[in-house]
């Protein structure tokens, strides 16, 4: 519903006319910059395209606005200390494995490297970027086994309780997987090619436009293949539906992120708007895999 799929692309394309987009850029700054400013003439051409038609895509638009936010989730701030904080993500990874997110992640992202393997009779190699405390990355590790796949899987986070963690269960369950403390804007400790695919799951929405698109670029210079980005369908069911579900666990910050979370994803064609920024083209792929998006970024030919 908060899609808006009609008024987006006859904004996009009115913004396209007027030769609006997509802004050219050379540095990471300006990169930054000229994204934030492209999404944000972006949701003011939807609002004149909404207010034209009106009626229920009037409606609809007045409505996302009083939904969307930019507040900061308690992760991202210094409220909560790193052990709070490794409690809130640890209940995202339960609440993920309930819901079999990350089996499916697993396979999906392992399905797509198989051809990678044979070709080049080598170990598979993925970074998990803003892992948290490292449920997807040990559900593709332990996926890998299963098939019997060569992988080395690095997961990333900028907290280091959260690299600890992932460690810890990492060596407990003998999986070829390891974390290090990275900061995804300058991946400054990887070669060029270092990694067959970058992924990035459930945390989209934590970063604005600009920063998500410094994070696809940097990770565009060290990634092969792909750069895959996985986040929550944004709609007025999630809104409702993902604080519902992180009431189960009682966990005042979780509850509460959980809210401002479904306030804050994209749309699809804020994320396709936003990889055409990074790399020029549009020839990137989003899928619908309710309950999330998926957007894959194939890593050639970006500035």
């Amino acid at each position: 519903m908060l899609q808006l799929h009609h008024e987006s692309s006859q904004a996009l394309e009115n913004l396209r006319a007027t030769g609006e987009f997509p802004p050219a850029w050379r540095t990471m700054a300006e990169l930054e910059a000229q994204t934030n400013k492209a999404l944000k003439r972006f949701l003011e051409e939807r609002y004149n395209v909404s207010q034209k038609l009106g009626g229920i895509s009037l409606m609809i638009e007045l409505l996302d606005r009083i939904v969307r936010t930019e507040d900061q989730e308690s992760l991202d701030g210094d409220t909560l200390s790193e052990s709070e904080k490794l409690e809130v993500v640890q209940a995202l990874d339960r609440q993920n494995h309930l819901l079999q997110l990350y089996p499916r992640y697993a396979t999906m992202l392992l399905g797509m490297l198989e051809d990678v393997a044979t070709r080049e009779h080598r170990p598979l190699r993925i970074l998990e970027l803003a892992s948290g405390s490292g449920g997807l990355a040990i559900a593709i590790a332990e996926e890998a086994q299963r098939k019997k796949l060569d992988v080395s899987v690095t997961g990333s986070d900028v907290v280091q309780k959260y690299v600890d963690e992932g460690n810890r269960q990492a060596a407990e369950k003998k999986l070829p997987l390891n974390f290090q403390l990275l900061n995804a804007f300058e991946l400054i400790e990887f070669p060029e090619g270092a990694f067959d695919i970058t992924i990035m799951a459930h945390s989209l929405h934590h970063f604005t436009p600009g920063q998500l698109a410094v994070i696809i670029a940097q990770a565009a210079k060290h990634t092969k293949t792909a750069f895959i980005g996985i986040d929550g369908h944004r709609s007025i069911m999630m809104a409702g539906g993902i604080p519902l579900v992180a009431l189960l666990q009682a966990i005042p910050a979780f509850i509460a992120d959980g809210f401002t979370s479904a306030r804050k994803f994209y749309t699809e064609k804020e994320l396709a708007m936003i990889a055409e920024i990074v790399t020029g083209r549009s020839d990137h792929t989003l899928t619908i895999d309710w309950p999330v998006n998926i957007i894959t970024i194939r890593c050639y030919g970006i500035n």
